[in-house]
């Protein structure tokens, strides 16, 4: 799914216009994520690169690619533990925008109309969403989506299992979500469209037809 902006015109988010939006909007995360030329020094971390994602590995979490079938393109990142999960995609933005606050009301909408519920919630990076999702075995999945703005990107954050749950004790998976890195590159792209990832010999595949 490509997120894209209310407003009417669509221009590449690197044209010269004026966002309007609160004050500190797409600056660096304090903590992280972190943007990749904002990384702490001598923090001793390396992460897998993956292009416009970096990822440090996590003890006992494998980390997969999603990838369509169809196009062979790698649609997101997802981290996977015994507890659960952490898918993670990252987007064009405008450079001082608020693209979280656009997306949030669409993902509610989505999930409204497969039938399901969204309550927004807030969290460690500010408003968030629980979304539970009645599927066919007649039981709910619950799903925990973040969106955290940072310098001419925005990181959709989608956690499932303990952390969607008990979001009040996921502080690892939080801290996992702190340890990533976005690199927007420099090039002009249009706001919403979604950051490549490029796959390394080292990840598993993971296919997914038409998602």
């Amino acid at each position: 799914m490509k997120f894209r902006r209310k407003a009417q015109s669509d221009p590449l988010e690197d044209d010269g216009a004026v966002d309007e939006a609160p004050e500190g909007a797409g600056d660096p995360v304090p903590g992280g994520p972190y943007d990749s030329e904002e990384l702490p020094d001598g923090e001793g971390v390396e992460r897998v690169d993956l292009g416009s994602l970096l990822v440090a590995p996590e003890p006992e979490r494998e980390l997969r690619l999603q990838v369509d079938e169809a196009s062979g393109a790698v649609q997101s990142v997802v981290l996977a533990g015994p507890d659960g999960a952490l898918e993670v995609r990252a987007f064009a933005a405008p450079r001082h925008g608020d693209l979280w606050s656009d997306v949030r009301p669409q993902i509610a909408a989505e999930v409204a109309q497969a039938g399901g519920t969204a309550t927004e919630r807030e969290g460690p990076w500010g408003a968030e969403l629980i979304c539970r999702v009645g599927q066919r075995s007649g039981g709910q999945q619950t799903t925990r989506v973040l969106g955290i703005n940072g310098p001419r990107w925005m990181l959709r954050c989608s956690l499932l299992g303990a952390a969607a749950e008990r979001p009040d004790e996921a502080t690892g998976w939080e801290d996992t979500i702190r340890r990533l890195a976005v690199h927007r590159g420099s090039h002009a792209m249009p706001v919403g469209e979604s950051l490549p990832v490029v796959m390394p010999p080292q990840a598993r595949r993971v296919e997914q037809n038409g998602r």
